[in-house]
């Protein structure tokens, strides 16, 4: 009953415009910061071990800004989910479309990490062409439904989860549909290796590499950014790597997490540190959370 209410809340705030459902959010996200001990708490290891340079207060301030973000991010779903496609359209911004037209049609994985605006950029670009992605089921039944509902709205979209396997994200790139990619999370050990991210080794999936192999696929680095000030947001296309895949998985891993690592420094409230991204530890290390 809960989640119904919150999300016929958050159904009613799609009526309001962007500059004010974005004050809103960002007034929620400083109560999530106070109240989300949990992913606080993550959020603050995360940064600490990512960034030492910086310090403690300024790390704080940095994890206010990303809950800001990030409660934006799930208000302005409500714009996502039951907006207009025209709307949509009006607050999501394409960059760099030369980039994805001179890969159209070969086998191509659109490479989106976990910044906190993905689904709107998602979402803008199923109204220009249809992808294959991968879906992670919530455990919250009611909240899945909508999520599900959220992200099939736009084109032919193909959700996949990770226990299917590679084979049908390798069928639709070879149909000539992009896999947009979500490789920068912690999902345990399988199909994992450690390398470095923020100088720290993390266990990172080998899919971008053995996709790439497997499919004869270029890599299309896609990122989203959040603008200020309720401006919407901006899907940027960057040219596709040169020298991919490279000698080895290892190598070809290590070469995404830098280039990871590059764009959250370029926009660092808005990557997703309340995630668990060292979890899974080397052998030996003790938990960090």
């Amino acid at each position: 009953m809960l989640t119904r209410a919150a999300l016929a809340l958050v159904w009613l705030l799609r009526l309001l415009p962007l500059p004010l459902l974005a004050a809103i959010g960002n007034g929620f996200g400083r109560l999530l910061y106070l109240f989300g001990r949990t992913r606080r708490r993550v959020c603050l290891i995360n940064l600490e071990r990512c960034l030492p340079q910086l310090s403690p207060d300024a790390r704080s301030a940095l994890a206010r800004r990303h809950f800001q973000a990030f409660a934006r991010t799930f208000l302005e779903r409500a714009i996502l989910w039951w907006g207009s496609p025209a709307r949509i359209k009006r607050l999501v911004r394409i960059e760099g479309m030369q980039y994805f037209e001179a890969e159209r049609g070969k086998p191509l994985i659109l490479l989106a990490p976990h910044f906190v605006g993905l689904d709107m950029g998602a979402a803008r670009l199923m109204q220009e062409f249809d992808i294959v992605s991968i879906y992670s089921r919530q455990k919250n039944k009611v909240f899945d439904a909508v999520l599900y509902a959220g992200r099939m709205r736009f084109g032919r979209v193909t959700l996949l989860s990770r226990q299917q396997g590679v084979r049908p994200a390798l069928r639709a790139m070879q149909a000539g549909r992009p896999f947009y990619y979500l490789p920068d999370m912690d999902y345990g050990q399988r199909d994992t290796i450690f390398v470095p991210f923020f100088g720290v080794e993390a266990a990172t999936i080998t899919g971008v590499s053995r996709l790439a192999r497997l499919a004869g696929a270029r890599v299309l680095p896609c990122i989203t950014r959040m603008l200020p000030g309720g401006a919407g947001y901006e899907v940027r296309f960057l040219p596709a790597w040169e020298n991919f895949p490279g000698t080895s998985i290892e190598a070809d891993t290590r070469r995404m997490n830098a280039f990871i690592e590059e764009q959250v420094r370029q926009m660092p409230e808005q990557y997703l540190w309340v995630h668990k991204r060292f979890k899974t530890r080397p052998p030996g290390e003790p938990p960090w959370y």
